[in-house]
């Protein structure tokens, strides 16, 4: 068993376009607590956190930027190109990252843990994981991706790739290879699979399958809020192109394919589904993109009712902040979501670069930015 009593760690890792964040988004469907180690390698040295001084003393002012933020494009450029530069900034980093995730393990309430990390053969980590997975495609499949999801140029796409270690070296000392070159479908089975004969005791109930809040509506009907799953994929896909009026048009598939990077809230009213948010956690920070309401809905009662269950269970995932971003007759409900605890902001002001960097990524034309601290006790922050 791992270091930490009580809890089961799985290290998951894979080379670039492989789909890690796909399987470990997955893993976090089936109940597990995710941790996105290179993430955290990223807060690390953000300013104001343990590393920032140590990185700029290291490496110079030059790569601080006019925010006072440390440059990851000309600290990334240095340190690929210098073998010697990249062992001290691990030297600096892998320690800070090591302590947060041990913190995050620690007040986490689920008894599975999966580490995602890029290099996770290669440094501590590996030594606390009772299990390791790995993700893996073909060079062929990793290029299309990175060209398709990344905008790369081929010659790009395939720079990206040969700078990794082989893959053949970490699927030699895996525990279990997720194979990723299909469907989302043939994915989820081989996750679902894999979890029922690795975890202990694992909860083969899907957690997206519990209703978790029930009330009346002042319609005489009954509200109930709970976590979509791939079998709503149909109904989620006709309400969100006929709410967005057609500027989303989504289909079944679209919507599978998005669960693997979000999770879905749904509200049924007398058994039909009348609206949704759509949210992750991603790097301890809620964001909500999709937010559709049917227009007989009383936005209140239902508005009340799905964000207080997507904070709910942005808790048990230890998200520090959440953003919200309403589109057009939501975002003009200033009174309710000021009574939910929201304040309109912007990126720039949000103070915690990862904060900032989540809102700038989800920021889009014609949307608002709503902001709530949820957690005052954030990690990789200087005692």
């Amino acid at each position: 068993m791992s270091n930490w009593p009580g809890k089961f760690v799985i290290g998951l890792t894979g080379n670039i376009a492989t789909g890690k964040s796909v399987v470990r988004r997955m893993l976090e469907h089936l109940g597990a607590y995710t941790i996105d180690a290179d993430a955290l390698t990223h807060r690390a040295y953000a300013k104001g956190a343990p590393g920032y001084h140590k990185v700029v003393d290291n490496f110079g002012k030059w790569l601080v930027n006019k925010d006072g933020e440390v440059d990851r494009s000309k600290l990334g450029n240095l340190v690929f190109n210098n073998p010697e530069a990249m062992h001290q900034l691990e030297d600096i980093v892998h320690p800070l990252v090591y302590q947060a995730t041990e913190i995050l393990i620690k007040r986490s309430i689920q008894p599975v843990i999966v580490i995602e990390a890029i290099k996770l053969l290669e440094g501590d980590l590996r030594r606390v994981c009772d299990s390791i997975w790995v993700t893996n495609a073909s060079e062929g499949i990793q290029v299309e991706r990175l060209m398709r999801k990344r905008g790369m140029s081929r010659e790009q796409a395939i720079e990206r790739v040969h700078m990794q270690s082989a893959q053949s070296v970490k699927v030699a000392v895996a525990n279990i290879v997720i194979t990723n070159t299909g469907s989302y479908d043939a994915l989820w089975k081989q996750v679902n699979a894999a979890w029922k004969e690795v975890v202990p005791g694992a909860n083969t109930v899907e957690p997206d399958t519990i209703t978790t809040k029930k009330t009346s509506s002042k319609t005489g009907g009954e509200f109930i809020v709970k976590r979509g799953k791939p079998k709503n994929s149909a109904a989620i896909a006709e309400l969100i192109t006929r709410l967005s009026k057609g500027t989303r048009i989504m289909t079944s598939d679209d919507v599978m394919e998005e669960f693997g990077e979000k999770a879905y809230m749904l509200l049924q009213l007398d058994q039909k589904i009348v609206g949704l948010a759509g949210w992750q956690v991603e790097n301890l920070v809620t964001r909500t993109t999709d937010i559709y309401l049917e227009e007989h809905v009383n936005p209140q009662k239902a508005l009340e009712l799905i964000i207080k269950e997507v904070e709910r269970a942005s808790g048990e995932l230890q998200s520090e902040a959440s953003l919200i971003f309403p589109m057009n007759e939501l975002a003009a409900q200033e009174q309710i979501w000021k009574q939910l605890g929201y304040e309109k902001r912007t990126p720039e002001t949000l103070g915690v670069q990862a904060w900032q960097d989540s809102a700038t990524e989800s920021s889009s034309a014609g949307n608002t930015l709503l902001f709530k601290q949820l957690r005052q006790d954030r990690v990789l922050r200087p005692i």
